[in-house]
């Protein structure tokens, strides 16, 4: 195994391993598959695209954890994840908000995600339009999703309840994207000299004529 493969390797192998454990008894079996469908999907594309288009390191931290954020949430539902009634304990809360966790890192990781593939693909500068535009495809991610759970409740009706994980709230849908909005601007913000660096590595790597999966951990 190349060196620059080992924490991509590592850390699908940590992924499926949870995802196994995650579906081991879960909550509602209808809820953990749409719960885990967006790991489901994203999967076999990162798969297939890993030795043309591999992504930074950082990048693939980010989705590992996002994808155990998932997991934890389709095991036992958004509304009933333990984590969560511990911080409506401890923070006098109105309801378990775990649900929150998952909208932030719904804007916090495809931001990177995005951003990479802008910066790498497109003649796009590193700036304002970049950041509105990352920002703008995180909310649009959101909204698509919000969209995917009015489907499912109006397909499944009670059976879809889990999956939307209101607990009464009426405006759920529209803080669940406020908080994915966020998460993409708090990325942005904190991440992207990190991001630069690594994106930097690659491409010096690449015009070396090396393989561009050898990005250092800046």
């Amino acid at each position: 195994m190349r060196r620059e493969d080992r924490l991509p390797v590592f850390l699908l192998g940590v992924d499926l391993l949870a995802l196994v454990v995650s579906g081991i008894g879960p909550k509602d079996r209808l809820t953990w598959w749409l719960e885990v469908a967006p790991f489901l999907i994203a999967l076999p594309v990162l798969l297939v695209t890993y030795r043309r288009f591999r992504l930074t390191n950082l990048v693939y931290v980010l989705i590992a954890i996002h994808a155990c954020v998932l997991f934890l949430g389709g095991h036992y539902t958004y509304a009933e994840v333990p984590l969560g009634f511990w911080a409506q304990r401890a923070l006098g809360l109105a309801r378990n908000d775990y649900d929150r966790v998952g909208h932030f890192f719904q804007g916090f990781v495809p931001a990177l995600v995005t951003r990479e593939v802008l910066v790498r693909k497109t003649p796009l500068r590193r700036g304002g339009w970049l950041t509105f535009l990352v920002i703008s495809v995180c909310l649009a991610i959101s909204a698509l999703y919000e969209l995917v759970e009015w489907g499912a409740a109006v397909l499944l009706h009670q059976g879809a309840e889990a999956f939307l994980g209101t607990q009464g709230d009426p405006w759920d849908t529209q803080e669940d994207m406020a908080t994915c909005l966020i998460g993409a601007v708090a990325a942005v913000v904190l991440l992207s000299r990190w991001h630069d660096r690594q994106l930097a590595a690659l491409r010096a790597e690449t015009d070396r004529g090396g393989s561009p999966a050898a990005v250092v951990a800046s």
